[in-house]
């Protein structure tokens, strides 16, 4: 999951940057409106959490912006600010919902699911793909009732597709969410692939659920049993 935190106090830029990165979140800062606004122009975040006080524009400015630009990315507010107006205010300029601060950061993770799941119109945390279940909430992956054990970069890949399941992704969506501008990214997620592909079929006794569309991305869809991986995957 790729998220775009814009606020203008570093510090606490930095500790929610420090939650996200534990919950293996790509986490991008922006301590301007101007330049939040850019970003989620350019890129292709799950969420945007905002702060209402910046220097160069209030949040509710930058809000409105990003409408206007249709950008539809879900956005939480994160604000000091605590009356009522200020919650319906940030709510009627399209925001999904409002944290005040200080915030509790498992609540803060909690609510970023909870948002991003109906953002993707899904009222569960779990995602059923055949044989293969995802539970968003806890990121355990089974089949049958069998864990799967993953590192937290295949999970990352698996949620992703989940989230999408039946649309290809391409490979410039898939790099941005899960590597933003590391290098050798490329290699990188097509090794992840590979693997991920490898660990699901082995528990699942032969089932494909990871479709390569050859030249422009990937897919979860329900299993083909036997399917041969696609050379070059």
């Amino acid at each position: 999951m790729r998220v775009l935190v814009v606020e203008d106090d570093v510090v606490t830029a930095a500790r929610i940057e420090i939650v996200l990165e534990e919950e293996n979140f790509v986490c991008d800062l922006a301590h301007r409106g101007a330049i939040g606004i850019e970003y989620a122009k350019l890129h292709a975040y799950d969420i945007i959490l905002l702060d209402l006080m910046l220097p160069d524009m209030e949040g509710y400015e930058v809000l409105q912006k990003l409408r206007e630009a249709q950008v539809d990315t879900p956005v939480l507010i994160l604000s000091g600010l605590s009356e009522l107006d200020n919650k319906i205010k940030g709510l009627t300029f399209g925001a999904d919902d409002f944290v005040t601060k200080p915030f509790e950061h498992r609540e803060l993770v909690a609510r970023i699911r909870a948002i991003v799941r109906r953002s993707r119109g899904l009222s569960q945390s779990t995602i059923r793909t055949g044989k293969l279940l995802i539970n968003l909430d806890s990121r355990i992956v089974t089949i049958e009732g069998r864990p799967v054990r993953l590192t937290s970069k295949e999970y990352n890949l698996l949620e992703l597709l989940s989230l999408r399941k039946g649309a290809m992704l391409s490979k410039e969506v898939l790099l941005d969410h899960l590597y933003g501008d590391e290098e050798e990214a490329e290699l990188k997620l097509r090794v992840f692939v590979h693997k991920l592909r490898k660990k699901l079929a082995e528990a699942s006794d032969g089932e494909e659920y990871i479709e390569t569309v050859r030249g422009l991305g990937y897919m979860l869809r329900d299993p083909v049993e036997g399917t041969p991986e696609p050379q070059g995957a």
